[in-house]
């Protein structure tokens, strides 16, 4: 297999649908994957991992129980594990997630935006 470099660009062109995770690569145990995200997600905590949230476009605001955390394009900001939080964005946002392969997008919270990671491919 030759190796070959993922762009992040060309990558997001390929879908549309909102708060929908997309993995485009594998890492160890983890995946990393790419988001567009838009409104505001669902309160939710991850009780046994970190999440890495990183902005490629954009502005998201994760909101957290002590205060809220906001990102611009390049800025990152990792969620502890067991911390309970809630993204929001109020114009469309690009978003690159790195968490362990398997962990549900809205954690313990359920509801209509549970979904797995999909590949791209």
């Amino acid at each position: 297999m030759k190796p070959t470099a993922v762009n992040l660009a060309r990558e997001l062109a390929r879908f549309d649908d909102l708060w929908a995770q997309r993995t485009i690569a594998g890492l160890n145990d983890y995946q990393v994957k790419l988001a567009k995200v838009k409104g505001e997600f669902v309160w939710h905590t991850h009780h046994d991992t970190d999440e890495l949230f990183l902005v490629i476009a954009g502005r998201l605001t994760i909101q957290l129980r002590d205060g809220d955390v906001t990102l611009g394009a390049g800025e990152l900001f990792v969620v502890p594990r067991g911390v309970e939080h809630c993204p929001v964005a109020d114009e469309e946002t690009h978003i690159l997630l790195v968490e362990p392969a398997g962990v549900i997008n809205t954690g313990d919270a359920g509801g209509p935006l549970t979904k797995a990671a999909e590949p791209l491919g």
